[in-house]
């Protein structure tokens, strides 16, 4: 027999409007701040060798209130001619994200891997059209493999505690 939804309540709410299941959704994406430096214009435009850029990327998370977190993935590219600076750019890039009913050994990889796979290419669109709006050739940020970054800091945090633990106290 098929089952029969009451027209009026949302699907998977029950009857007194507590959510069924787990909960996941993007609310809002937004550009949290954004800057970039020039800082040998306009003579650093005149050259003609292409510059070496070096990226760092940061996840953060942190709760908003209950059940709503915010999600932030910072990148930081610099690009360098020799010792001089062509330019330097930062953007962070935030979600707030509805998290609820999830178990727990299921949350961070929730905020570590899916969230920053749903806002990191807001910010990709972003950092290139900040540095293509300074006359120079945009710079495209490489696709990210969020779950292996993820993997990493969990093996460097075991690796620290596996070390912490070995070192006798006095």
């Amino acid at each position: 027999m098929a089952e029969v939804k009451d027209a009026g309540q949302p699907a998977g709410n029950s009857a007194q409007g507590a959510p069924a299941g787990p909960v996941f959704q993007l609310q809002r994406c937004y550009l949290k701040d954004a800057s970039l430096e020039l800082p040998n214009a306009p003579h650093i435009f005149l050259e003609q060798q292409s510059p070496n850029i070096d990226v760092q990327l940061e996840v953060n998370n942190s709760a908003v209130v209950d059940g709503i977190y915010e999600v932030v993935v910072r990148v930081t590219a610099t690009a360098k001619l020799g010792d001089k600076v062509l330019f330097l750019v930062e953007g962070k890039q935030g979600g707030i994200f509805e998290i609820r009913g999830v178990p727990n050994e299921q949350f961070e990889p929730i905020v570590g891997i899916v969230c920053p796979n749903i806002i990191y290419p807001y910010l990709r669109a972003n950092v290139a059209d900040l540095i293509s709006r300074t006359g120079l050739p945009p710079i495209h940020l490489a696709e990210i493999n969020f779950e292996a970054l993820y993997q990493q800091r969990l093996a460097q945090q075991q690796a620290q505690a596996g070390a912490a633990a070995a070192t006798p106290t006095q």
